[in-house]
């Protein structure tokens, strides 16, 4: 069975972090939700999550996918060596990164964007194209085992081809 892991913090996009998450438990996956803290986080949205493991519980694990969502929450992981650590650790070790809207930031951080295809919300354009991604403005895109989207309506065709990738 496929394990993923979804990355939560304070004032991630609501519905970034809430689709994946059911999406990819509704296929059967074994999925997760991980914050730094196992405490109540509100998304941008308002609603509240309540992450299933703590960040410093899961740091070790392997996964098969890292679902990075966006919202103002891909601002503060990347300011956390550890969970920059742990996606890059994962995406040189061939595991799916998938990122929605914002979270490519934790991605330039991470330093694996670079001669890559990557999108993301247009107002970090300048910040993927800066750390040496490859920016079309296509609403979602694959590049390996990098999979990005632009935001919560674009997340839908991604998150289907995710899918598809684990069923190949």
């Amino acid at each position: 069975m496929k394990k993923i892991v979804v990355l939560l913090e304070k004032m991630v996009e609501d519905s970034e972090f809430l689709y994946p998450y059911l999406r990819l438990k509704e296929e059967g996956f074994d999925v997760i939700s991980a914050a730094p803290e196992k405490k109540i986080y509100q998304g941008k949205g308002g609603q509240s999550f309540k992450p299933d493991k703590e960040f410093s519980e899961i740091k070790n694990e392997v996964f098969d996918a890292v679902i990075v969502p966006g919202g103002y929450a891909p601002d503060l992981w990347r300011r956390d060596e550890e969970i920059v650590g742990f996606v890059k650790k994962h995406f040189e070790n061939g595991k799916i990164i998938a990122s929605i809207c914002h979270g490519p930031w934790l991605l330039i951080s991470a330093g694996i964007v670079k001669d890559k295809n990557v999108t993301g919300f247009f107002a970090i354009k300048d910040d993927l194209m800066n750390a040496g991604a490859i920016y079309d403005g296509k609403d979602w895109v694959e590049d390996g085992n990098l999979l990005s989207s632009t935001n919560p309506q674009t997340m839908l065709p991604m998150m289907k081809r995710l899918v598809e990738k684990f069923k190949e």
